[in-house]
This record gives structure tokens, C-alpha cells and sequence, in this order.
């Protein structure tokens, strides 16, 4: 178990317990559930990212804070009230935790906010749907997840960035940040609701048991970036992207029609396409969260299993 935690911080006991016993452990974030999803789908979702991790032999412990308290995983009530649609959640990155824990404030925890929470607890390995990036026109606007993933030794499973973002631009910046980009089973990174993107990953993967070499050898050498696994979203759900092409495409003229800004660019653009697209990517995004969180779950017990026989490179 992590000692000297700050007082701010309240370890679920099934967390706690898995800590102790040196047990792997997956972070799932809670601005999916609080700001991404709709309502009833976003508890479903988080019980079943839940259940995902499980099913691999490994804890979930999905992050938040409540009442100013950073809370490593989440009891059913509590995960309930994350999913009400409370107005006064804060969206949490790593800017937030001192303004939410002074103020007593409830937040969903970004990749950036979760990855933060769980590497200063000693968790390993992160699932999410996709990170975020540069935006598309706003070469400036960059979103707090890519310097957080370049300063965190973690391993950090998404469909790459979300589909809305300049993805070209991104890929640059991960590689200025010294994180390195690994393909699950593809040499191409996916666009979030798309498999493919035309834009190559730093390498490829073939099992999980690979990735979890990769992140252990760099993490030995004192390089404390982020392993970014991006992993398609599954080919029964996954959009052309030629289709989201269009309907982000349609989404932005309506975001500038609107005079939509900063913080509400995401979340309206998301909800657009989503709309225009019939819901197919919706459906394409709650599959890929799952699949995501599944294998979290195998890479956290492989890296696990890696660390108890004392082999970085045994596969």
C-alpha cells in the first residue's frame, strides 16, 4: 500500500486491499460518466468498464472526487452520483485538485486528472475512450492530457485521440512529449470511432504481454512518460472516416454558427456527431470504451505477473 498519502486522498477498501497485496489494478477516469455520456448510459457504462476489468483478474478502481476527497475507486452509490447529472461537477485535469479540494467540490477526473491520482498511488495502468490533443485550427489549443502523459510513468489504453481533434497534430505532440505511441495489433493509429487514420504508430504490439516489456524497460531506464496503447475500435461497430469526416466537419460549422468556445467545444461537438450520425457513434464509442478496459485489465496483470518473476522482457 502507497504510504504518506495526502489527507485529501480516500482508498476504496477493495483498492486498499489490492494495493496491499500487490494485486494488478486499472484506473478508469469519470469525465466519460459526468460530462460524455448521456444519462441512463453513463452508469451503465461505468459498471461495465467495471466488469471489463474484472474479467481479466484485475481491480478496477474508477477515480473522482467527492466532497473535495480524491477518491480511488468508487462504491455503486457513489458511482450513482457521479452519473446523476449534478450542474456543479467540475471537470478535473491537473489544475483542478487543488481549487476541488479546497472548495469541497465533487469532480470527474480527465486522463490527465485520473493518471495523476492513480500514479501517486502506485497504479500502473489507465483505460479511457480516447485522450485529447490539438485542436483542429487552433494549433495552441492543446488539451492538458498530452504534457500529463509526457511527465507520467504509466500505461495509458484509448483508440487514440478523440475523432474532433487534429490528429496529425497530436501525433506530433506525443512524440515532442517523449511518449511513444504503440499500436495494439495495427501499425496504424485508429481515429477514435475508426480503425485507421493513414497516420503510423511508433511501433506495434502484438500481445499484451509486449506492451507490458515495453512499458517496464522504460520505465527501468528513468523515463517517466506515459506508454499511449491504442487499440481500434472493434470492427463490428467501427465508422468509415468518411462518414465522421462529414459529420464533424458539419459539427464545427455549427459550433462556430453558435459561438461555441473553449470548454464547450468537446462535449457539443461530441453530442453533434453523435446526433448527425445516428447514433452510430455513440454505439462505436461505448464498444470501444469496453474493449479498452479489457485490455487494461490483461496488460495490468502481465505487468503485474512480469514484476513478481523479476523479468522485464519475459513474455
Amino acid at each position: 500500500m502507497p504510504i504518506n498519502l495526502p489527507s485529501s486522498f480516500v482508498l476504496n477498501p477493495e483498492v486498499a486491499q489490492a494495493l496491499a497485496l500487490n494485486l494488478p489494478l486499472v484506473a478508469l477516469e469519470t469525465t466519460v460518466i459526468t460530462h460524455g455520456l448521456p444519462q441512463p448510459v453513463n452508469l451503465q457504462l461505468g459498471r461495465d468498464m467495471e466488469k471489463e476489468v474484472r474479467s481479466q483478474s484485475a481491480v478496477p478502481a474508477t477515480i473522482a472526487i467527492l466532497d473535495g476527497k480524491v477518491h480511488i475507486g468508487l462504491n455503486e452509490a457513489q458511482l450513482e452520483r457521479m452519473a446523476s447529472g449534478q450542474a456543479h461537477v467540475r471537470k478535473i485535469s491537473r489544475r483542478d485538485f487543488g481549487i476541488a479540494i479546497a472548495r469541497h467540490e465533487d469532480g470527474g477526473t480527465t486522463v490527465a486528472g485520473t493518471i495523476t491520482a492513480a500514479q501517486r498511488v502506485g497504479i500502473k495502468v489507465m483505460a479511457t475512450g480516447g485522450i485529447g490533443g490539438v485542436h483542429r485550427n487552433k494549433p495552441f489549443d492543446m488539451s492538458s492530457d498530452l504534457p500529463a502523459l509526457g511527465a507520467t510513468p504509466i500505461v495509458v489504453v484509448c483508440s487514440g485521440a478523440k475523432a474532433i481533434l487534429d490528429l496529425p497534430a497530436t501525433l506530433e505532440t506525443l512524440e515532442t512529449m517523449g511518449v511513444p505511441v504503440v499500436g495494439y495489433q495495427t501499425d496504424e493509429l485508429p481515429a477514435f470511432y475508426s480503425r485507421g487514420s493513414g497516420l503510423p504508430v511508433t511501433v506495434s504490439a502484438a500481445s499484451p504481454g509486449e506492451i507490458a516489456a515495453m512499458a517496464l524497460a522504460q520505465w527501468e531506464m528513468g523515463i517517466n512518460s506515459a506508454i499511449l496503447v491504442v487499440n481500434p475500435p472493434p470492427e463490428d461497430v467501427a465508422l468509415p472516416n468518411e462518414e465522421v469526416e462529414r459529420a464533424i466537419q458539419q459539427a464545427l460549422r455549427e459550433a462556430e454558427q453558435k459561438q461555441i468556445h473553449g470548454a464547450a467545444v468537446t462535449p457539443f461537438l461530441l453530442q453533434r456527431v453523435s446526433e448527425i450520425s445516428g447514433g452510430s457513434s455513440l454505439k462505436a464509442n461505448l464498444a470501444l470504451l469496453l474493449s479498452n478496459a479489457r485490455l487494461a485489465g490483461r496488460i495490468a496483470v502481465e505487468i503485474n505477473r512480469k514484476i513478481q518473476k523479476g523479468s522485464l522482457f519475459y513474455v
